[in-house]
């Protein structure tokens, strides 16, 4: 089993920053992708950013030069930074891996971008 613990979520205003964090604990071998989702009320959960084993990323079209996903592999964390928010990102961001054909996934951060 993996555990996925976000935090980091909260209330900013328009053009402000955010940094997520997830803390990746349990059987952690052979997770070969991290990612951050997230789902905003009453639409699907769609892919925000991933990073392979060998930091390898790929954003949404909508947080490129925005939002940048990294990794520490000694603090088995992954973080996401988020500039310049706009309203649009509100959502709940989920933290996620992958193994095989499967995903794991945290309980998920709020993230309100409001003035």
């Amino acid at each position: 089993q993996v555990q996925l613990v976000e935090s980091g979520g909260g209330l900013v205003q328009p053009g402000g920053s955010l940094r997520l964090s997830c803390a990746v604990s349990g059987s952690i071998s052979g997770l070969a992708v991290m990612g951050w989702y997230r789902q905003a009320p009453g639409k699907q959960r769609d892919m925000v950013a991933t990073i392979t084993s060998g930091f390898t990323t790929v954003y949404a079209d909508g947080v490129k030069g925005r939002f940048t996903i990294s990794s520490d592999n000694a603090e088995n964390t992954v973080s996401l930074q988020m500039n310049s928010l706009k309203p649009e990102d509100t959502a709940v961001y989920y933290c996620a891996a992958f193994r095989g054909l499967y995903t794991y996934w945290g309980q998920g951060t709020q993230v309100t971008v409001s003035s």
